[in-house]
């Protein structure tokens, strides 16, 4: 047992075990830390599990949060505030994975996907937290995105002394986390490698490649020769490097390799995993980062046990450290670890906050209001209208934008239509769907949409995003009327010069449109490198951009009606 160590924080006193030796079934040890009052008896105890490094959480005891975009603001710093959880009595357990920081083993894969589950080793630490003297017995969890993550892995798994978990923030299927809509999304790299001003992994030594463990040194560089072959990749000069030297990052190594979704992904899917889980669950997640909406709702929609669903305003990016939620987090935590009845489970499942009228929405599912699905129109002009075209593309001409590499060029061009000023308040609370007629002269491309509420004095925020790499359209079975899905398990190449109907998924949301604002809908294939949005996120946060230099043709005539498929609600 580690030494017993007071320190201050403030003027609060809290008693630290330094360097806890946590025993794995397999032999490997992982190693902790703990915090809790200073008198000697036994509490609940909250976990908090990631590869981000004990020490660098530790830091929430002497670093104010910083919001987004403060330089000092450092994503890793997730397991929340240790000197809250001490006050509201609870054990802050804060552990490092195997393979990372001070714990023994090798992390293999992301999500240790090609060696012992991650599942495997919450249980053991749970339940040896569970067993000592300092807790009595009850366990919950604690922290976000990858913290959040652990959590869903950890329950999956069903240790008796988990009693619940409070979820914020987290991804679960982790294609979709690597590749929205079939585009590369740079902020794996950030959270796993330490770009981006964020901390990343610690000791990332320890992190073996899946993919090196997996093929032969012949099939890896035929399989990099062939990944090198994507423009894309090919274009970028980290990826380049990267899919050379694999060793130097292989973690990231194996997200680049591997672009399409299948076994690779959904062996450890934590969505997948839902069905085992019948503890209580509250998932909360703010709005602005529609995947992980997107991701919190669909485990939300396979959780069989109580559970709550909280989807909070925007912008996307929480302080760090983190010390939003834990009002409502200790209480879900006095309910289900202390048997406090303060009235949490007598309150709505799904609770949601709406853009624009600032209001909160409550339901017993998602969304938590009855919705009607109508389309919006582009139209000539740049318009958005409720009627559809009626002319031929011979008179209503298709619209269009060329997009140079930006290796070439640090312009992104944009289309953009809008509605007229709405006269009356107009609510939007679901997913949707764009439905594009695009003519594109190269085999592949990415279709990029982001929905904004821009305001009379022209001020804008973002409502929502949809992404779809163009050789990746295909649709399956779950698809429905303003809900499309995407399998991802294929690429199929862009026919040049055919005029092709694109179904981009327009991530969850809920938003009023006040009277005189407007909505307006702005395509690329590559994102702004600045803007109103992009602003709030970490340096590296942004989607592989197009390698090649493409003309796009959008086509929204009587015979290609392409549109928005949106979910209005009875009020809108």
């Amino acid at each position: 047992m580690a030494d017993v160590q007071t320190i201050t924080a403030g003027v609060q006193k809290i008693a630290v075990r330094k360097d806890l030796a946590v025993p794995m079934r397999d032999g490997v040890t992982l190693a902790a830390d703990a915090y809790h009052g200073v008198d000697d008896r036994p509490r609940p105890a909250l976990v908090a599990l990631s590869p981000y490094g004990k020490e660098l959480q530790a830091l929430a005891l002497t670093t104010p949060p910083q919001r987004r975009p403060s330089p000092m603001w450092d994503g890793c710093i997730e397991a929340g505030d240790i000197a809250r959880v001490v006050a509201e009595d609870y054990v802050h357990v804060i552990g490092d994975l195997r393979g990372s920081g001070a714990s023994g083993g090798e992390h293999v894969g992301n999500y240790n996907a090609g060696g012992v589950s991650l599942g495997q080793d919450a249980y053991d630490f749970i339940e040896w937290v569970a067993a000592q003297p300092w807790c009595d017995g009850n366990v919950g969890m604690i922290g976000i995105s990858y913290f959040g993550s652990m959590q869903v892995f950890a329950a999956a798994e069903r240790p008796p002394s988990l009693k619940a978990i409070f979820v914020s923030g987290g991804h679960y299927d982790f294609y979709e986390t690597t590749y929205h809509g079939g585009v590369m999304w740079f902020m794996p790299r950030a959270a796993r490698e330490g770009r981006g001003g964020d901390s990343g992994w610690a000791f990332t030594d320890r992190v073996k490649s899946r993919m090196l463990e997996t093929y032969s040194p012949e099939e890896v560089r035929a399989r990099v020769a062939a990944r090198l072959e994507d423009p894309d990749i090919a274009a970028w000069p980290n990826l380049v490097h990267l899919l050379h030297y694999p060793t130097n990052h292989e973690a990231w190594f194996d997200i680049v390799m591997n672009e399409l979704d299948g076994d690779w992904y959904e062996e450890r899917n934590p969505v997948n995993l839902a069905k085992n889980i019948d503890i209580p669950v509250y998932l909360q997640i703010d709005q602005g980062r529609g995947w992980t909406v997107d991701g919190h709702i669909e485990l939300f929609e396979r959780l069989k046990g109580p559970k709550r669903l909280d989807i909070g305003s925007y912008p996307p990016m929480q302080s760090r450290p983190w010390v939003e939620e834990h009002d409502t987090m200790f209480r879900w935590y006095e309910y289900w670890l202390k048997g406090v009845d303060n009235g949490i489970m007598d309150e709505p499942a799904v609770s949601v906050f709406v853009e624009g009228t600032r209001e909160v929405l409550t339901g017993d599912q998602w969304p938590p209001k009855d919705v009607s699905y109508r389309s919006l129109y582009l139209r000539p002009r740049r318009k958005l209208s409720f009627s559809p075209e009626l002319m031929g593309a011979e008179h209503a001409a298709p619209d269009g934008f060329y997009q140079a590499p930006l290796t070439v060029t640090d312009k992104v061009e944009m289309l953009d239509w809008s509605t007229p000023p709405f006269e009356e308040p107009t609510e939007l609370v679901g997913a949707g769907a764009a439905h594009l007629f695009v003519e594109i002269d190269q085999p592949d491309t990415n279709l990029i949409l982001r929905l904004w509420d821009e305001s009379p004095s022209g001020g804008r925020q973002l409502v929502t995003t949809g992404f779809l790499k163009a050789s990746h359209r295909e649709l399956d079975e779950r698809t429905t009327e303003g809900n499309p899905y995407h399998p991802h398990t294929r690429a199929v190449p862009v026919e040049p010069g055919v005029v092709q109907e694109y179904v981009v998924r327009l991530y969850p949301f809920a938003s009023t449109f006040l009277p005189g604002h407007r909505l307006v809908v702005q395509l690329s294939n590559d994102e702004p490198l600045a803007d109103e949005h992009n602003a709030l996120l970490p340096p590296d946060a942004f989607h592989l951009p197009v390698g090649r230099a493409v003309t796009h043709k959008v086509y929204r005539d009587a015979a290609h009606p392409s549109r928005l498929v949106l979910p209005f609600t009875a009020a809108g």
